[in-house]
Parts: structure tokens; sequence; C-alpha cells
């Protein structure tokens, strides 16, 4: 049984639907994405998929008690926990807000830590596997986002600190994109330029994520404490 957080959308629904397709049991999690939430089950229910939807603030720690509690009673247990929700902006170092620099770091470091340890008896139980989804981006420095690449680093940390502490029963490793395609509206002068960069001379797709996840979630224990860069080597 996988659990996998803010999965209403983008990465996070190829991800389900990437392991429904292996015959996995999923459960999702969002906070406002609603309508996209349905869909989505919508999609791994016709795949066969035994699935659910939960709303949740992962930075909310009494939330996110009350979902797993849920998912538990709902599926038996957890296998496979993916740390995926997480919120990305552009703003100039002199222009970051506290406010601003504060939900960066709920989201994208919180909300893992908590996840994680609501889930840690259900995953003790079932020797399973935690992934955290971080970035290139908490690999290398990025001028105009340093809460984002700051709070991404210290998941990475988080990753190599949580795999330590969690060994034996739970292996605990992070899978960081780099660009990936996902059919949005961006500069095409700006792909364009990362293309370029990218020895691979592509833009990632989804799917590069979802077997990175894949791996992991099936990798046997003695692969822990890692974290994959999925970026067609332009952080080489």
């Amino acid at each position: 049984m996988v659990l996998i957080t803010g999965a209403a959308r983008r990465i996070g629904r190829a991800l389900a639907l990437g392991m429904a397709e292996e015959g996995a049991r999923v459960a999702i999690t969002y906070r406002n994405s609603e309508r996209q939430a349905e869909q989505t089950i919508a999609r791994l229910l016709a795949l066969g998929a035994d699935a659910a939807a939960l709303r949740c603030d992962v930075g909310d720690p009494q939330n996110v008690e009350e979902m797993v509690r849920e998912v538990v009673r709902q599926f038996g247990g957890i296998d496979v926990l993916v740390n995926n929700a997480g919120v990305f902006e552009t703003v100039e170092f002199h222009a970051i807000t506290p406010a601003q620099w504060d939900q960066m770091f709920t989201t994208n470091t919180r909300g893992p830590f908590l996840v994680s340890r609501a889930a840690l008896p259900s995953l003790r139980r079932r020797r399973g596997h935690i992934i955290h989804i971080g970035s290139l981006g908490g690999l290398e420095p990025w001028a105009a986002h340093a809460h984002y690449c700051s709070s991404k680093a210290a998941l990475v940390m988080l990753t190599q600190v949580m795999a330590k502490a969690l060994a034996p029963r739970i292996a605990v490793n992070c899978v960081a994109p780099g660009m990936i395609s996902l059919g949005e509206n961006r500069d095409p002068a700006f792909v364009h330029n990362i293309v370029r960069k990218t020895p691979m001379r592509r833009a990632g797709a989804a799917s590069d994520v979802v077997e990175a996840v894949l791996f992991f979630a099936t990798a046997s224990h003695f692969i822990t404490g890692q974290t994959l860069a999925v970026d067609g080597g332009l952080g080489l």
C-alpha cells in the first residue's frame, strides 16, 4: 500500500498512476485541489486500483495524524510513503518575506517530517520505504529561489538523518528532479536554454520521476540515505 502526499495533480498524480499500474493500492492527499483529486481517483479506479483521496494540510500535526490513522484504517497499513507535497515560487532574495520563508519550510520540510513521524508505526511493522521528493534546487544554488533551495537542501539532510535513525526497519531515500516538463506554459527561451545545458538534450518527463520512485519503492533496504538526481545530467 502506497501513501502519496500532494498527489491530486502534476508529478504526484503521475506517481499515483504509476504505482497503481504496478498493482499497488494507493491513497493520495490534497489540500486545495479537491476537483483534481477526484479526477485522479477516477483514473486510479479505472485502472482497477483500490484508491482513496484524503484532504490534508501536511504542515498541521493534528491533520496529519488524523489522515494517517484514516489511511491505516482503510488499507490496513502503509508499505511505502512518498512525501511529494511541496510548494515552489520564484522570488529575488531581497524580496522574500518571513511569511514566504516560513510557508516554504512548513510544506517542503516540516511536512515530510510530520507525515513520516505519523506513519512510523505502520512502516516499521511492514519494513517499509520512505521516499522524499526533493529537487535539483536542493543540491544547487538558484539565485532567485533562496527559500525553496534551502527547504529542499534541508530535505536532503533529513533523508540522511532519517535513514540512520530509522534503520534497519525502514529505508529512506530522496528523488531530486531537475526541470520536468508537465505541459505548462513556460518561456520557450528559458526551456531551450535549460535543454541546451542538459547533457541528455531534453527536459525531464513525469515518467522519469516515476521510474526513480518505483526503483526506491522496490529496492533492497541496503540502499538507504541516498538522493538520486533525475535531471539528465544538468547538475553535473
